[in-house]
């Protein structure tokens, strides 16, 4: 009978011999997952016998890999900022930038006490529960918004498991603001965050095919890449209240033609701002007080 040992080593080759990066690593998980165990365990188990039922569950995983289906995928989650979230085909997999984003948003100063968040494009909501369940206790409410019911269905999923529910975070469907009804005269949000698609249709193909398994329609930024970015920058203002943030993660090279969007918009304060590997990555920007 298969060993926890021989079984690595011959999943791994597997996995090497059809193009898979860090493949003794996704062996480890896959096989942790198929025997509900920590990774770290499987180094005191090497010598473990495994059923046929294990074997079983574990040759799907690793032929589905195999093919190119991405690996949170298979798991069904992925940590984000110390917390799990249900991941899969319905919306985009969740990326270390991304999470840098919600870091950056966590350590920057002067946000007001009962905040109001509004995530755009919320996907699997990793961005706006992660933020609204780090600032719950300061009275932080947030709108999920997102064009696609089947990504909200998972953010709903990933708000059930984080314990939020209304009146903390309620969900919309929304293509950008148009499914939020009027703003405020004074404006609805302190915050307002996106990830939105921002490749352009001439790259869609060249993608890896473990990010062609994503939807479409949350990569697909349009012909340039930008327009769906750009529209949000054009129309945030009235849904800022003075002194809020829009921020945004985006493609390599789209930062200036956002800049002098969000410089025609009206905001203010606008910064670019380099990920940790050193690629311009984020924007950050404020609606102008009345006393500015």
């Amino acid at each position: 009978m298969a060993t926890v040992l021989d079984t690595l080593q011959k999943g791994t080759d597997y996995l090497v011999r059809h193009g898979i990066e860090e493949a003794r690593l996704n062996m480890q998980l896959m096989l942790a997952h198929a025997l509900k165990c920590d990774r770290m365990q499987l180094y005191l188990d090497f010598d473990r016998e495994l059923d046929e039922p294990v074997l079983e569950r574990l040759r799907d995983l690793v032929k589905r890999r195999g093919k190119g289906d991405p690996l949170q995928h298979l798991l069904g989650t992925v940590e984000f900022l110390g917390r799990e979230f249900n991941t899969d085909a319905r919306a985009l997999i969740p990326r270390p930038e991304t999470e840098e984003l919600c870091d950056r948003l966590v350590r920057r100063a002067g946000w007001p006490q009962g905040l109001r968040l509004l995530d755009v494009g919320t996907g699997s909501g990793v961005i706006g529960l992660t933020l609204l369940d780090r600032w719950q206790s300061a009275g932080a409410t947030g709108v999920l918004a997102d064009l696609s019911p089947d990504a909200l269905e998972l953010a709903r999923e990933n708000a059930a498991l984080l314990g939020l529910g209304p009146p903390v975070v309620e969900f919309v469907r929304s293509d950008l603001f148009s499914g939020l009804g009027e703003p405020a005269l004074s404006g609805s949000f302190d915050l307002i965050v996106a990830n939105l698609p921002y490749i352009p249709a001439s790259e869609i193909t060249d993608l890896s095919r473990e990010v062609r398994k994503d939807p479409e329609m949350a990569l697909l930024g349009g012909e340039v890449g930008t327009e769906i970015m750009e529209r949000l920058l054009l129309a945030c203002g009235p849904w800022l209240r003075p002194g809020g943030v829009v921020a945004l993660e985006y493609g390599i090279g789209q930062g200036p033609a956002l800049q002098i969007m969000a410089e025609s918009a009206g905001l203010d304060s606008i910064q670019l701002v380099k990920d940790l590997t050193g690629t311009e990555r984020f924007l950050f920007a404020v609606k102008p007080t009345e006393s500015a």
